[in-house]
């Protein structure tokens, strides 16, 4: 019977080992280790992963002196996206798993957020057990403004930070200098709550998602590569113009509200989103139907979708912006009953369209399937 071996796992979640030292994961074997750390130790001593490198080699010392068979290893994800590190983690882990062929894990982790990963190493492997790293600190003011210090130092953590601050403070100095101080005013205000959102609403995912796949297009000479560009120009179009659509209502009556404002922002900008989207969609779907038909079914209503969505939020916007009597908005508050009602029948019909076009093939592509399945019997 073989006998049980146990993996003493380091876990550098934000790659400090690739980031800082230069060095390319998965790192395995004791020797191996110890270089890793050291090399890490000499580009920055005060990394706490040198402390749980060290530590997850002192444990397999440790299990070694026991006569325990062990073997240690150290994997890292991505220093600036953790979606892709995570991944990175999981097929590094495989490849450790298939090079040493463990029977359980020992995770060493030198804090909270290498602990995210625990789902994944247990999916793969048994974890045993956990040990979180923590190094002593002298817990003084110098302290906390050298931890702090060291924080903002951070490339990822200052790119969060300081950039939106640092943007929304330049808006603001070039405002006053032009004249407009109260513009100045509700540009911070707006940066910074656009900012949030976009954060809140995992928006910077999606937009890295998104030029992932643009990339990935292009090296594969997808046709979708066309239309991601052009949809990324039409996109800053549509801002661009929405963007002073607001200020045209703003510079006709600065007593609008925050909802006024918004509603400008959509009736200038949706036209061309809507553009986007469908440029967009009609790409997706042609390199679905060309590299993987079977697909086709589940985005043939993307276009539909976007349709529907736009044509109502440009109702919408109409509807309140002319109900509201905003100064020099060419829908009277009459005719605004007529567009939101207008919007929301077409913009259903175009849902409901895409919905039945998709029901149709689905079902089309579901008789073909069985037809293929009898011939072969």
């Amino acid at each position: 019977m073989a006998q049980d071996r146990t993996l003493v796992l380091s876990v550098d979640r934000d790659d400090d080992i690739g980031w800082k030292a230069k060095i390319e994961s998965p790192v395995v074997g004791r020797q191996e280790c110890l270089k890793a750390a050291t090399t890490l130790a000499l580009a920055d001593p005060e990394d706490s992963d040198v402390n749980a490198i060290f530590s997850a080699v002192k444990i397999y010392d440790e299990l070694v002196a026991k006569g325990e068979d062990a073997v240690v290893a150290v994997i890292a994800g991505n220093h600036l996206h953790m979606i892709e590190g995570d991944r990175k983690i999981a097929t590094t882990l495989d490849d450790v798993i298939k090079e040493t062929r463990p029977t359980s894990c020992i995770l060493v982790s030198d804090g909270a957020e290498d602990e995210f990963v625990v789902p994944i190493i247990q999916s793969r492997i048994p974890v045993a057990s956990i040990r979180r790293v923590i190094v002593n600190q002298m817990p003084n003011l110098e302290g906390t403004y050298y931890i702090l210090k060291k924080f903002f130092d951070d490339p990822k953590i200052s790119r969060v930070v300081f950039v939106p601050l640092g943007l929304a403070m330049l808006l603001y100095a070039i405002a006053y200098i032009l004249g407009y101080p109260g513009t100045a005013t509700i540009i911070v205000i707006g940066v910074i709550g656009m900012y949030l959102l976009y954060k809140g609403f995992g928006l910077d995912e999606f937009i890295h998602n998104i030029i992932s796949a643009l990339q990935a297009s292009m090296s594969r000479g997808k046709f979708s590569f066309v239309t991601y560009s052009t949809t990324i120009v039409l996109t800053v179009i549509g801002f661009t113009i929405g963007f002073f659509t607001v200020l045209n209502y703003y510079a006709a009556d600065n007593s609008l509200g925050v909802l006024l404002y918004v509603m400008s922002f959509i009736y200038g900008a949706i036209f061309w989103l809507i553009i986007a989207g469908l440029v967009t969609s009609i790409g997706i779907i042609i390199d679905v139907y060309i590299n993987e038909r079977e697909n086709l079914v589940k985005v043939i209503v993307f276009p539909f979708f976007v349709t529907a969505i736009g044509i109502i939020l440009y109702g919408a916007s109409a509807f309140i912006l002319a109900i509201s009597s905003v100064t020099g908005f060419p829908i009277s508050a009459a005719a605004g009953g007529t567009y939101i009602l207008y919007s929301t029948l077409l913009g259903l019909a175009c849902a409901i369209a895409g919905v039945i076009i998709q029901f149709v093939m689905s079902k089309r592509q579901a008789e073909t399937q069985k037809e293929a399945i009898i011939e072969t019997i």
